[in-house]
């Protein structure tokens, strides 16, 4: 399980709900204070950062770019003065007037990003929870704990648009949960190297074997 302090940009944009694009362009702006991140051999954000990030760009139609950035701040001068009893269970735990900022006339409250961060980091915790890798099943590749369904062939077959009911009877046993999960967990740990086609389902056909032949001339 990745440590909840440090997550990848993949992870971040999962929890944050924020896309991939949005989570790198955030560090490269210096969105968040350089103590939430980390770039190293690769990148990494504090879990703290995630509702921070989600705040900078849901907010962007109603704040200057100065006032959240002024916002971010503040409040993450308070992770670092009060640090909160964090876990797995119950992340960025802390009173709730201490995600509300107030500038002036301005008040603005972080809970509802918290929130939302909690919920995704929960839901993401339990599809990790439904993976299993071991060198003895499939040469380590992650699949559905208890099987031997891939993950990320899963997560194709939804990409490709294939409704559950179809993907239910290409792997027995696999509920419509369990399909959003590995969906869930292959998008927070994209398969590495060169994709994949999507897997061919139970109950697919061959339409044609015709050939056409290119004319040259």
């Amino acid at each position: 399980m990745t440590s909840f302090e440090m997550l990848r940009p993949t992870e971040v944009s999962v929890v944050s709900g924020v896309g991939l694009r949005e989570v790198h362009h955030a560090i490269d702006r210096g969105v968040l204070p350089d103590d939430l991140v980390a770039q190293g051999e690769g990148r990494r954000i504090s879990a703290s950062g995630c509702p921070l990030i989600a705040f900078y760009y849901g907010s962007a139609k109603r704040l200057t770019a100065e006032e959240r950035l002024s916002a971010i701040r503040e409040v993450s001068r308070r992770l670092r003065a009060e640090p909160a009893e964090e876990s797995f269970e119950q992340p960025w735990s802390r009173p709730a007037q201490g995600w509300i900022v107030r500038e002036g006339f301005l008040q603005i409250d972080f809970e509802p990003f918290v929130a939302d961060a909690a919920r995704r980091w929960d839901r993401y915790r339990r599809a990790v929870s439904r993976v299993s890798s071991a060198p003895s099943v499939l040469s380590g590749t992650p699949v559905i704990a208890g099987t031997r369904i891939p993950v990320h062939d899963v997560a194709a077959s939804v990409t490709a648009g294939h409704p559950p009911e179809r993907i239910r009877a290409a792997y027995p046993g696999l509920d419509d949960e369990g399909i959003a999960l590995a969906a869930l967990y292959a998008s927070a740990n994209p398969r590495q190297g060169r994709p994949k086609a999507s897997p061919i389902l139970a109950g697919a056909r061959l339409i044609s074997e015709e050939r056409i032949t290119r004319k040259v001339g």
